[in-house]
């Protein structure tokens, strides 16, 4: 049974605005301490841990947000197992807060906190990606997308979603050479992820790929 996809983007969307709401949340509880008269320029230095991990959590899930919304305007249906991959997408952007927590925590710790902590990080946005990547296959392989979308632009969508992946596994090979330098290439890759690339213009403007959402 298939079912409107404007539900399902109602929701993720919610849930995007959640994990960025409890983000700045966690920044405000994380504000520079001027314990032992320490003077404002020292504090926010010492902060550069929390500052780090929101800069670079903020753009991972902006980066997923954007990817959901380019995704999801070609979806015009959705069956059970479409909705589940959805939710595990969802499951592990819901960690990310904690996980990024977690790693802003731990990157003045031992070698070991730092790998442990970086780890945990990459796992959580590897897992989000891996899923993301199934809904798209899935989607695809049951005809839920458009039906006046390009073939080809579907296949480009998909090229482009499988490397996500790949990049975020050589971020996470770097973790076990220098935990801050990994996420210094995390930033890298998302800068990246700033150029155009297909699937990004609303359908309307794409070429005609696709006539309208058939909504």
């Amino acid at each position: 049974m298939v079912r409107d996809a404007s539900r399902v983007e109602t929701f993720s969307d919610g849930v995007f605005a959640v994990v960025l709401t409890v983000m700045a949340v966690e920044l405000l509880q994380n504000g520079p301490a001027r314990a032992g008269g320490r003077e404002l320029p020292d504090a926010l230095a010492h902060a550069w841990p929390s500052y780090l991990a929101y800069v670079i959590t903020f753009g991972i899930a902006g980066q997923i947000w954007l990817g959901h919304h380019n995704m999801w305007r070609y979806v015009v249906r959705v069956d059970q197992l479409l909705l589940v991959f959805n939710l595990l997408v969802l499951l592990f952007v819901a960690a990310i807060p904690f996980t990024a927590d977690l790693l802003s925590d731990n990157l003045r710790g031992g070698s070991t906190e730092q790998r442990l902590t970086a780890a945990l990080y990459f796992g959580t946005v590897l897992g989000e990606s891996i899923f993301f990547n199934l809904s798209w296959w899935w989607a695809r392989r049951r005809r839920l997308l458009h039906p006046d979308l390009d073939p080809r632009l579907a296949r480009a969508v998909a090229r482009r979603l499988l490397l996500r992946p790949l990049l975020y596994l050589i971020a996470f090979a770097f973790v076990f050479v220098n935990a801050i330098l990994s996420l210094l290439l995390y930033l890298l890759l998302l800068g990246l992820s700033l150029i155009h690339r297909p699937g990004d213009l609303p359908p309307a403007e794409a070429g005609g790929e696709v006539s309208g959402r058939g909504r």
